[in-house]
């Protein structure tokens, strides 16, 4: 079926004319006030910097953090980019430049060890795989970027909520739950609490197939660059990653972790 158009009667408007919704601009322009900090940034900090009422930024602030296009930094003490901003980056093919410079870190931790090894950034709710360096192993675990995680999910999850004060990871435990995603996984909250407690002096954690049967993990913290989490972590079966090259692989992590922060550091 055809229908005819009689564009005279409907004239398109010039651009100066047409409707701007000001609540998208003014959250665009939030965005790029805090992806131009170089940390975290506060509520007062952005309501000086941009000429917004608190109350307008409370607005804006919790409609961006439910959608995750802003994060709270670990510490609760300001605010940086969510997760959801770089996944659509991500999706339009669009690499930062810190990941081109950590891919051949990757790729050379993952030919010391044999294992996947994965990039990603955190938030309160999942970690989201930016890079991976995937095992060259017939038998391997795949994790492409873009991938997500339930961040209270193994490893991941406890070097996150390791680097928090004690309230508030106990805040987000008791807000999203310990989910039995395995018998192995850890569901006790004051089992869990020790379990970071460990991961604090150590300096990695752990994954014993508690979030997947028959896949163990290891993960470690790289910090906040411009407040966003980030951290490594290498995934493989529980078959090749007995008890010695958990101990192995969490060695040769932690010195790939002090050239990703150097990476990190050139970058902020």
């Amino acid at each position: 079926m055809f229908a005819m158009m009689n564009e005279a009667k409907t004239p398109r408007r010039p651009a100066a004319a047409r409707y701007r919704a000001p609540a998208v601009l003014k959250a665009f322009r939030l965005l790029e006030a805090v992806a131009a900090a170089r940390g975290a940034v506060t509520l007062s900090e952005l309501a000086r910097r941009l000429g917004y009422s608190k109350g307008t930024l409370h607005g804006l602030i919790g409609a961006l953090l439910d959608c995750e296009a802003l994060c709270e930094s670990p510490r609760g003490r300001g605010y940086a980019i969510g997760p959801a901003v770089v996944e659509l980056a991500f999706r339009s093919r669009n690499f930062f430049r810190i990941v081109e410079q950590a891919q051949p870190v990757l790729d050379g931790l993952r030919d010391r060890i044999g294992e996947t090894v994965c990039l990603g950034v955190l938030s309160r709710t999942r970690g989201l795989i930016v890079a991976t360096a995937e095992a060259a192993k017939p038998l391997k675990i795949s994790a492409p970027p873009g991938t997500s995680i339930p961040l209270l999910a193994g490893a991941v999850g406890k070097v996150f909520l390791a680097g928090l004060p004690r309230a508030r990871a106990l805040a987000l435990i008791r807000e999203q739950g310990l989910l039995a995603y395995t018998p192995q996984a850890i569901t006790d909250r004051r089992r869990y609490l020790e379990e970071l407690e460990a991961v604090r002096r150590r300096g990695f954690a752990v994954d014993r197939e508690e979030y997947l049967p028959g896949v163990r993990a290891v993960a470690v913290a790289l910090g906040s660059p411009a407040g966003l989490p980030l951290a490594l972590w290498v995934v493989g079966l529980a078959e090749t990653m007995d008890e010695p090259a958990l101990e192995t692989i969490a060695a040769e992590m932690q010195g790939a972790a002090r050239r990703l922060q150097e990476i990190l550091a050139r970058n902020e």
